[in-house]
């Protein structure tokens, strides 16, 4: 059941309203969500709940366990059972085909059967949720839940498909109290899902019609220029299609009364690789960091067993999305590309102490462009949490003691106002360039990304630079799609908060024109075709 259909529509009708109706009787409402949520997780293949019920159980057990013996055995168990039911059912079909072809090169029969095995949605988000749940326990960060409280936490239907990855300790405290209905930022969470149903079909689905899924099937029936453009297009779609969900899982939480950590900022504003990761997928960036990077040591033994932690992070990263050799050399790259930034960083650092100027005194000298935040973990959505909209320190610039004493002697003639205006013009140049150079390689790695394997990667690269000729996938609809994605992300913080504000202070009836007038047009765009499922549903 995908979010923006006539379907799932009704169906959250109905649980809305019966969802606040029990809320004051949480004996009654806690039965009725779980069995709307294992309803709309059923809905496409009901075999598949067993496996969801057999997961909570199996967590519970485990995390009761642990709480009362500690005994690290405990833990490896349950983190094996659920590795091994993830490996199974994703990575099954992938192992025995590499072991297969590995072994028919060299002249031996295959030692496994080739099995088709039906991969359940959403197993590799809830699979994950449960590892924290009980990790958390051993750690003694929190305690077992109420079996109820943590099977409604697995179950909960707006994340339990494509995430956001919600905590434990995020959600489960949330179900302590009855939520107050007067506190629901309706208007807030209508903005979100009518701004994710945009995205999704006015965007995402719009390019992967019109030149993405055209190109990527057939790459040698295209020129280099559309190639091109289907490279910056699954850029933009893959965003607006993950965050549109996201937008809307967040929204239809709020509306029932729950908070969501948010799970995207802008990503491609990022003048990093390390920025980019935690602007993007945060909830997925934040679980390898905790559960997977600093396990194994972090930065705390030296540069070069970093470097082995980030590759194997990343690696480790790309299999959870899918299980194909694309993948873990899309990881290995973003894994490589961390580690080669941090050494460029190290080699650069200078002994002497600098001064320090923030960048947003600099950015504020020069012009309206948008900041480059410096990214933080995420907390709960607040008033004007959502996707993208939580606050951030400003990044620093480093400027030498040495140059800011030139521009001080030099302050009172034309040689102090070009070097002011040097001063402003540098670190300006400096964050484009970032950025340009981040969001190419990002681009460049969707490839591996979108590609069945990798040769047809290859052939999307071969085709790149050898395919002149003309391009009629190149229209202006997908042009104007693509620079509206990236738009997105220029956008100020302050001009979205501002137009949820501006909806919230309308009346009801301008509120109804302002949705329907969406709904139109993005039904306008779409034309008579159905919605795509979401990209993130595969994993």
């Amino acid at each position: 059941m995908v979010f923006p259909t006539i379907e799932f529509a009704a169906f959250f009708a109905v649980v809305m309203a019966g969802s606040w109706s029990l809320m004051p009787r949480p004996h009654l409402w806690k039965p009725f969500i779980l069995g709307t949520s294992y309803f709309f997780y059923g809905y496409a293949d009901k075999r598949f709940v067993a496996l969801l019920l057999a997961s909570t159980a199996l967590n519970q057990a485990a995390a009761l366990a642990l709480a009362r013996w500690r005994d690290r055995r405990i833990l490896i168990a349950a983190i094996s059972c659920d590795l091994g039911l993830l490996g199974w059912f994703k990575y099954y079909g992938f192992f025995a085909l590499s072991v297969d072809r590995m072994l028919d090169r060299i002249g031996l029969p295959a030692p496994l059967p080739l099995l088709q095995v039906a991969l359940p949605v959403g197993i590799s988000f809830f699979t994950f949720q449960a590892m924290s749940y009980v990790i958390d326990v051993h750690r003694g960060t929190i305690q077992p839940a109420k079996t109820s409280d943590f099977a409604v936490y697995q179950a909960f239907f707006p994340h339990l498909v494509a995430g956001p990855i919600v905590r434990a300790s995020e959600f489960i405290p949330q179900l302590a109290t009855p939520r107050d209905p007067d506190q629901v930022p309706a208007t807030r969470a209508i903005f979100l899902i009518v701004g994710g149903l945009v995205k999704k079909i006015a965007l995402a689905d719009l390019l992967a019609t019109q030149i993405v899924d055209p190109v990527f099937d057939t790459p040698s029936q295209h020129s280099s220029l559309e190639v091109l453009v289907a490279i910056y297009g699954y850029g933009v779609q893959i965003y607006c299609d993950f965050s549109a969900y996201s937008d809307m899982a967040i929204g239809i939480a709020l509306l029932l009364g729950f908070s969501f950590p948010d799970n995207f900022d802008r990503p491609y504003t990022a003048a990093s690789l390390r920025e980019f990761w935690r602007r993007w997928h945060i909830t997925l960036s934040r679980w390898l960091r905790d559960y997977v990077y600093v396990p194994l040591g972090g930065n705390r033994h030296g540069p070069r067993r970093t470097y082995v932690n980030l590759m194997i992070t990343m690696i480790l990263g790309g299999l959870w999305h899918g299980a194909a050799w694309t993948f873990v050399i899309w990881g290995a790259l973003h894994g490589a590309g961390l580690a080669a930034e941090r050494r460029w960083a190290q080699s650069r650092r200078r002994p002497a102490a600098p001064a320090v100027m923030t960048a947003a005194a600099v950015m504020t000298a020069a012009a309206p462009w948008p900041q480059v935040p410096a990214p933080r973990t995420p907390r709960l959505a607040s008033r004007h949490s959502g996707t993208d909209s939580q606050p951030h320190p400003p990044a620093t610039v480093v400027i030498s003691t040495a140059t800011t004493s030139a521009t001080t002697a030099v302050a009172g003639g034309p040689a102090g106002a070009a070097s002011r205006l040097y001063s402003v013009a540098r670190p300006v140049a400096r964050l484009w360039f970032g950025r340009l150079v981040v969001f190419h390689f990002v681009c460049a790695t969707w490839v591996l990304f979108r590609s069945p394997d990798v040769e047809a990667a290859i052939d999307i690269f071969v085709r790149l630079v050898s395919a002149p000729g003309p391009a009629p996938l190149v229209t202006r609809e997908v042009l104007l799609a693509i620079a509206t994605g990236l738009l997105t992300q220029l956008t100020p913080k302050s001009w979205r908060l501002h137009a949820a504000d501006v909806f919230s202070q309308l009346s009801v009836f301008g509120q109804a024109v302002v949705i329907v007038g969406f709904i139109l047009i993005a039904h306008a765009i779409v034309g008579r075709q159905d919605v795509a499922p979401f990209i993130y549903f595969r994993f």
